[in-house]
């Protein structure tokens, strides 16, 4: 089979124009800083906070962001970048850019058709998902909406019981799901107030909870089926998922029960990755969950720095928290990451208008880091190194 040729993202752009001249405009804003402010007047509070919210005063919320700020792209000209591929590969995942869709769990609370939009919007563009443990359809619906030939990640919330984890991974494996992606820094709530004051939690409302409550193993554990009693199955699993703090040794649990990559998500510390590349992880993901659990926690991308520092020759370093731009993009691959993921951009947009809606963020995103790679003077995100950019003192 033939290599697929490089995508000329940018192109976006023309058809925007173009269709223009038949007085046909995007469905929404193409500014991805702009989203939230119109998905709040489309969701019911709970929702949107849940999305939008942060841990404590949203501290951490905003570092991310200013930390973007911060470090400025340094342009070069004349450097032949008229063509330019951004494809990449990252954890044996084959990817038209280094881009990949974050776990963004209980998507219906959004839009009806919540991850089964994402998964097919995904796929269109070849861009892999990540499906988070509370999403609100199964592993295998997800799939089957993703197709057969689309790239597929998984994240676990890692449940304490050990058959009922085992029996996920193995659903999510049988689907077609290839890479593991470990949450680590969300063993436990954070204190969230947009969250609280409303009292919305989607789980205890047997919301975000398609996957354990289709699961043969945690059904075994029930004395009736989740159908005919609600309230017992979410008593059930709602504390096997969290309030379980777990040690680097529990590591070799998962290493030795999934055969594909395993990536660490969370990590912010140089000696944390360190210890989860001694236990045998393939990847680490620096993110703060997007300023959702520790709030006054440094910002992923001044942290990034370190991390790749200390473990990018032994392993691969990816990066979530705070991507709204392509220029976004660019600054964290500049400074060690091999991919970038991206959360509520694209649930915003699942908010605006479903698949399209995820679809047109997606195209827009990519063909702005498209298009600023090219304006910045580079062809391939590989020609991105730290003297790509410039910090400016806060």
């Amino acid at each position: 089979m033939s290599e697929p040729s490089p995508v000329n993202f940018g192109n976006y752009q023309n058809d925007i124009y173009l269709n223009g001249l038949d007085g046909h405009l995007p469905p929404f804003t193409t500014d991805l800083t702009a989203l939230g402010a119109s998905a709040r007047e489309r969701l019911d509070p709970g929702a949107f906070g849940y999305v939008a919210g942060a841990a404590g005063s949203g501290a951490t919320h905003r570092a991310n962001r200013e930390a973007f700020e911060r470090h400025r792209l340094v342009p070069r000209m004349l450097r032949d970048a008229t063509a330019r591929d951004l494809r990449t590969r990252v954890l044996g995942t084959d990817m038209p850019a280094p881009v990949l869709l974050a776990p963004v769990g209980v998507q219906s609370i959004v839009h009806p058709d919540g991850e089964l939009a994402t998964a097919r919007a995904a796929a269109s563009l070849g861009v892999p998902m990540v499906l988070s443990t509370a999403s609100s359809y199964t592993v295998e619906q997800v799939a089957e909406a993703n197709g057969p030939d689309a790239p597929r990640w998984f994240q676990l919330y890692w449940p304490n019981d050990d058959d009922v984890c085992l029996s996920i991974l193995d659903r999510a494996r049988r689907a077609g799901f290839t890479t593991l992606v470990v949450t680590l820094d969300t063993w436990t709530l954070a204190w969230r107030p947009q969250d609280l004051d409303q009292s919305y939690l989607p789980f205890i409302r047997g919301v975000g909870t398609a996957i354990p409550f289709s699961d043969p193993a945690f059904r075994a554990g029930l004395a009736q089926p989740p159908e005919e009693d609600l309230i017992a199955a979410v008593l059930r699993w709602v504390p096997m998922f969290t309030g379980t703090d777990r040690s680097w040794e529990r590591l070799s649990f998962l290493r030795e029960h999934w055969d594909g990559p395993i990536a660490v998500k969370g990590v912010q510390h140089p000696d944390d990755a360190r210890r989860a590349v001694d236990a045998g992880m393939d990847g680490v993901i620096v993110s703060n969950h997007g300023g959702r659990q520790v709030d006054g926690a440094a910002a992923s991308l001044d942290m990034l720095p370190e991390v790749a520092e200390a473990v990018g020759d032994r392993t691969e370093v990816l990066f979530d928290s705070g991507v709204r731009t392509g220029s976004d993009v660019l600054k964290a691959l500049a400074l060690g990451a091999r991919a970038v993921l991206v959360g509520r951009p694209y649930a915003y947009g699942l908010a605006h208008g479903g698949e399209e809606g995820v679809r047109h963020v997606l195209r827009s995103l990519l063909a702005d880091l498209d298009l600023t790679l090219g304006l910045s003077g580079h062809r391939t995100p590989g020609e991105l190194s730290p003297d790509s950019l410039r910090h400016r003192p806060s």
